[in-house]
């Protein structure tokens, strides 16, 4: 590591110049203002004198908090009461609640409390600031510890009224962390293995960025994430497929901490769980230690953060023991029993005390971490100056991610087709779209699960990430994980560094990554899903591979954008949507089969609105029928309604690339397309019908798959389940000639 490096890294280090300081004066002058910050004067030591007599390890002598030469023993003798504070917060929310999982947090309450006050470099006064560490909650059923030391730690988003309202309607304090909800919180957690995936997708887009922009004398991206871990997650598979990659990609600034308290919803883990969670990161390639008993010496976990921070070319896990001593309650959720709550307050010396009551000089204490974290900031903000004016192009473009990743007039990269452009899948026309794109968008990144050339998605001319070799690469290789390549992305998206993750598998596997996807909708998180192979039109692979239900089941998905696209211009009009929508994903269904690069009608810009009109012959007159496509299903709606119009027929094609789109139009627009007085209509999508009938009417037909499809050639299996011009023609005639 360069020496400007450790020298940025250090709390009060030397801002960047031209010619770097002397490393030896400057660690000198380093250790004299550490002294200054870490160690207190003594009338503040002194004033700690009456609330230290309380603590349950005995009242600590005045001599002591006198003794100039013993600061180490002052700050642990504070940091223990400071931690009973954050305890009898806890229950006391708990109680007032009537709600919360309280065992979790109690049991962690020293890990979190030294992450927050020693650990971690943050601004509570800029919760956003790019350069702090992040913090994942994995167990998100403990949110209740995160929002205490989000309180102490000085964050507008947690009030003590905020703890009073603990899972209450409206509250920013709600049963599980959401980042939308309470500032502080970088993800949103709860189902178990999901901030382990999230918090490895943080520290990938920390180590892309800083091979992306850091200069010896100017180090603008450097810091680490934590994530604490339970049992629960260590069996969720998603946290080993996610663990396995961050080994694979040795992110080093990743640290994780396993609760390890043998304690689950049903009972012991002994009860399903036998495994050794720590040999099992060991074998992934992870640097692992175990730390015992912190609820009675936590110097050996600082001990293990101080290894972690030297680890140079693995992640760090560190396995905490809790031992059983009393004062550990075992209390996964529910409340404590009255005598439960008085013994705690009786141990702590707390009996006196009010609910909710905080110890002002532990406000104090966390005051100076808070003065500490906005000096950083300044100082990060000093070297950006300093960046911008020596390394202009670099800066510009970093100053572009840090806006959100959009350009000025990205969406002019994006191809348009015509008539005469050769056929190709859709999922070849997403290829031109994403590899026109990346040349516009600093932040676009991304990879397969192990099918990058069938899902057509790798950057050509950029390299794959991957440390040491090319960690600056924007193509992501996930292997077979899907589930993990989900939960990773959504950690890159909510990196709020304009990164803008992609991550592509076949529709059907869509289901190995559901929850994750419903997550990325949850959080706001703007992961562009590409999804291809979306029918049973991907043919020879059978009813294993064909996507029937998945659309149905995407679209179900609050805020979720799923676009099923017919040709070319609809493909670039639903990339235009989709990277225009920074928080909220968005779903690209795309076909094997090919279809034509520019239907006549087609319209990239229309598909803003989720659903236009692709041809009519109506004019001033009743049209006798709409016909309603996505997806390579259009072209059957197109070429059946030349054939009713060769008969005479007036007849609409419509295209619902869209629905979410569609359905927050104006009532006048969705009319226009859709008039309500066309009663006889009839869709055509190759999936599930269900979800249709909204848009047909109670009279219209919904021609779907209500099997899991079959294996054969894809022309083959179409015309199995009726998907032919001549089919959809004679649909739609006998609806015409009904009375």
């Amino acid at each position: 590591m360069a020496v400007s490096s450790l020298v940025f890294h250090c709390p009060h280090g030397h801002y960047p110049h031209e010619h770097p300081p002397n490393p030896f004066s400057a660690r000198k002058l380093r250790t004299r203002r550490l002294r200054a910050q870490i160690h207190p004067p003594e009338d503040y030591r002194l004033s700690w004198a009456d609330e230290l007599k309380r603590s349950p390890n005995g009242p600590v002598p005045r001599e002591k908090l006198e003794e100039d030469d013993d600061d180490d023993f002052f700050q642990s003798s504070v940091d223990r009461r400071a931690v009973d504070n954050v305890r009898m917060l806890i229950v006391d929310a708990v109680q007032h609640a009537q709600a919360g999982h309280p065992g979790m947090a109690l049991g962690m309450a020293d890990v979190a409390y030294h992450l927050y006050r020693h650990v971690m470099r943050y601004n509570p006064e800029n919760p956003r600031w790019f350069n702090r560490d992040r913090f994942v909650l994995s167990a998100g059923h403990g949110c209740l510890l995160q929002y205490v030391c989000l309180h102490l730690a000085g964050f507008e988003s947690v009030q003590l009224e905020d703890l009073k309202r603990l899972c209450k309607l409206g509250s920013r304090t709600p049963g599980h962390p959401e980042n939308a909800v309470t500032a502080g919180v970088e993800v949103t957690t709860g189902p178990l293995g999901q901030g382990v995936a999230n918090a490895v997708g943080l520290a990938l887009a920390e180590a892309h960025l800083a091979a992306r922009f850091n200069k010896p004398d100017a180090v603008l991206v450097d810091h680490r994430t934590y994530c604490i871990m339970g049992d629960g997650d260590a069996m969720e598979g998603i946290s080993n497929e996610a663990a396995s990659l961050a080994a694979h990609w040795k992110l080093n600034k990743l640290t994780l901490i396993y609760d390890d308290n043998h304690n689950t919803i049903d009972g012991d883990t002994n009860l399903a769980f036998s495994e050794d969670v720590s040999a099992r990161f060991e074998a992934l390639g992870w640097n692992t230690i175990t730390v015992d008993n912190i609820h009675q010496k936590l110097e050996p976990f600082k001990d293990a953060i101080r290894c972690a921070h030297n680890e140079t070319g693995r992640p760090t896990f560190i396995k905490a023991w809790l031992s059983q001593k009393e004062g550990t309650y075992k209390a996964h959720h529910g409340t404590f029993e009255e005598d439960d709550v008085k013994r705690m307050k009786r141990m702590v010396k707390w009996e006196d005390r009010q609910p909710f009551h905080v110890i002002p000089l532990v406000y104090r204490e966390m005051q100076r971490k808070k003065e500490h974290g906005g000096d950083l900031e300044k100082k990060w903000n000093s070297i950006l100056r300093y960046y911008e004016n020596k390394y202009k192009d670099e800066a510009r473009e970093f100053k572009v991610l840090l806006d959100g990743g959009l350009p000025s007039g990205w969406e002019a990269s994006l191809p348009k087709w015509s008539t005469s452009d050769p056929v190709d899948a859709t999922r070849g026309y997403s290829a031109r779209c994403l590899n026109a794109l990346v040349k516009v968008l600093p932040g676009l990144i991304g990879g397969s699960a192990d099918l990058a050339s069938s899902n057509k998605v790798y950057l050509e001319g950029y390299d794959d990430f991957r440390l040491p070799a090319s960690p600056w690469g924007r193509n992501i290789r996930y292997g077979v994980r899907e589930h993990a390549m989900a939960g990773i992305s959504n950690g890159i998206a909510l990196h709020g560094s304009g990164l803008i993750p992609f991550a592509a598998t076949f529709l059907t596997f869509a289901d190995y990554m559901k929850n994750s996807i419903r997550l990325s909708a949850l959080s706001h998180a703007g992961v562009v899903y590409v999804f291809t192979h979306d029918s049973i039109g991907l043919g020879e692979d059978g009813p294993t591979h064909q996507p029937v239900e998945q659309l149905a089941g995407l679209r179900a998905i609050p805020r979720m954008l799923v676009f099923r696209p017919a040709d070319g211009n609809e493909i670039a009009g639903a990339y235009m949507a989709a990277i225009a929508n920074r928080t909220v994903p968005s779903a690209m269904a795309l076909s094997r089969q090919k279809v034509a690069a520019n239907l006549e009608g087609s319209s990239a810009s229309d598909v803003a609105r989720g659903g236009y009109v692709i041809s009519d012959n109506s004019g001033d007159g009743v049209r006798e029928i709409i016909l309603i496509g996505t997806g390579s299903e259009l072209c059957l709606c197109e070429g059946s309604a030349g054939a009713l119009r060769n008969e005479g027929r007036r007849v609409r094609v419509v295209s619902l690339v869209c629905w979410r789109l569609f359905d927050v139009q104006p009532r006048e627009y969705k009319e226009s397309v859709l008039p309500p007085r066309a009663k006889k209509r009839v869709s055509v999508e190759a999936g599930s019908p269900i979800g249709w009938r909204e848009y047909v009417g109670e009279e219209g037909i919904v021609h779907g798959v209500d099997d899991f499809g079959c294996s054969g050639a894809y022309l083959d299996a179409f015309r199995k389940y009726g998907f032919t011009e001549e089919n959809i023609t004679r649909i739609a005639r006998s609806l015409i000639d009904q009375k």
